[in-house]
């Protein structure tokens, strides 16, 4: 059993950055493979980002490409979401999720969930 917790979320002005955190507690994150998922109002909850354990491979969404980047603390038990450049179609809630296994990354079967942080990117 891991719990997550996210943080980091905020109002910012289009074109700025936020950094998104995701700690963990419970168990150690470095056995998970860990994503970003955000759910704007009346949308689905999509993919946005993930990164492998082990070497840490990551994969984005189109959408995010070039503009977002996961990363990883091991010794920390936290995994980041650096998101630059954001647009108001960024504006969702985010929230980090932790699974066994590294394919199927983009699904949103996901067996932990944090909680959720609201970002909100004005015009």
């Amino acid at each position: 059993q891991v719990q997550l917790v996210e943080s980091g979320g905020g109002l910012v002005q289009a074109g700025g950055s936020l950094r998104l955190s995701c700690a963990a507690s419970g168990r150690t994150l470095s056995i998970y493979t860990m994503g970003w998922f955000r759910q704007a109002p009346g949308k689905e909850r999509e993919f946005v980002a993930a990164i492998g354990r082990g070497a840490g491979a990551t994969y984005y969404a189109n959408s995010v490409k070039g503009r977002f980047t996961i990363s990883r603390d091991n010794a920390k038990n936290t995994v980041y979401l650096q998101m630059n450049s954001l647009t108001p179609e960024d504006t969702a809630v985010y929230y980090c999720a932790a699974r066994w296994t590294e394919s199927g990354y983009a699904r949103g079967d996901y067996g932990y969930w944090g909680q959720g942080t609201q970002v909100t990117v004005s015009s």
